[in-house]
This record gives structure tokens, sequence and C-alpha cells, in this order.
């Protein structure tokens, strides 16, 4: 099927509560868990870069692994980050973590040398992939970990209704619209290859992790 962009900002205070609101449990303590088995041992003290950090479950979850690392979260719609720092709060990370509100490409970071780049679900709301790929490495000292992991595009509308089915059955219609959505708005891996290749980043590897989910992994 062809790509269908979606909306790049999550703005809508009622669709950002019901996001944030969303078991994506599953989904999110795997990224931890891919990244760990890609890179052991890191980001240990490190400065770790979110790309895209919404809600900032993913982000509070990547900091209860790596105790010692900080983290900036950058996000362009208020209305997630506003949510984002409730969790923060909650989860008493204020001390290792700070929120930016920026929009890529364009915004303003703290620092030009992570010691590691991840984004969950960021590269399918971009109607640029590149943005993503020249952030991370504009951002990120040599050596750097990069990860990345995001939807997949179905092949056919067959496929598509039979993922809604699946994995959002039991949500509301408004996070059933939203799945369809992003999932008609996601990259193939074929698709995220040639975008890393286009921005030499050509020794990073895309790896299927999932019947929906593809990641990207290498060093910057």
């Amino acid at each position: 099927m062809e790509r269908r962009p979606e909306p790049e900002l999550m703005d809508d205070e009622a669709q950002a509560w019901a996001y944030a609101q969303a078991d994506f449990s599953e989904a999110h303590e795997r990224f931890v868990a891919l990244f760990t088995e890609c890179f052991p041992g890191e980001p240990g003290s490190g400065l770790c870069l979110d790309l895209g950090c919404g809600a900032a479950d993913v982000l509070v979850r990547f900091a209860r692994v790596h105790p010692e690392c900080r983290i900036d979260g950058l996000d362009g719609a208020p209305a997630m980050l506003a949510l984002a720092q409730r969790a923060v709060d909650a989860a008493r990370l204020q001390d290792r973590v700070r929120l930016i509100h920026g929009y890529l490409p364009g915004a303003e970071l703290p620092c030009r040398g992570y010691d590691v780049v991840i984004s969950n679900s960021l590269l399918h709301h971009l109607a640029a992939p590149s943005v993503l790929w020249e952030t991370a490495k504009g951002h990120a000292r040599p050596g750097a970990a990069l990860f990345v992991m995001d939807l997949s595009r179905p092949d056919t509308p067959a496929r598509l209704d039979e993922l809604v089915a699946r994995h959002a059955a039991g949500a509301s219609p408004l996070l059933q619209r939203d799945f369809r959505n992003s999932l008609l708005a996601a990259y193939r891996p074929d698709e995220v290859r040639a975008q890393l290749e286009d921005a030499g980043l050509g020794s990073c590897r895309v790896s299927v992790v999932s019947d929906r989910h593809w990641i990207a992994f290498g060093r910057l």
C-alpha cells in the first residue's frame, strides 16, 4: 500500500491524553530490552537524547533500567510534554531528565555530543524522514549509539485490518483510528534502509522485531 502521511504533531489534548492512558507496556518494555541487547553496558553514566519523547513512557522505563544516565526528551507537542512532565515527576526523575519543547528540524538542543540517541514511533510522523537521521547525526558524538523503533506499513488492506483487530480491538474508537492511521503512515524496513544509506548511515542495521515493528540501530 502507498504511504498516507498523518499530522506530524499529536497536540490535541484529548488525543494526547488517550495516547498516554493506553497500554503500550509490551512494546515499550520491548524497546528498552532490545536496546540493551544491541548495546550492552550503555549508556552507563552518559547523556541520552530521546527524539519525539511523547508522554515519556519509554523515557521513564529507559531511565529506570539505566540509573546512571541523564536524558533529554524532545517533543514538538505541548500537550504531550505536559503529560511527560507528570510522568517524570511521578517517577521522581527530575534530577536526571530534561524535557525540551522543540519542532524538528531546527529545535534548539542543549548538547551536540550525546552518547546515545533513541526514538520511538517518531519517524512515521515525519514527512521528511531525513530530519530524524540528520538530527541524530548533528547532535551525537562520534561513535554514539543510535536506536530507533517504529511501526511498519502493512502490504495490503487485509493485513492492515488484521493488525488493527489483533492489537487495538479493545481500544477506544479514537485509538483504533490513530493506530490505523499510524500504520498507514509508517515506513517499511526497505524504505528505512534506503533512508539510512542516503543519510550516510549505511552501517546501521534494520531488523523486523514483531508483526508491526522494526528497529534500526548502529553507531553514528
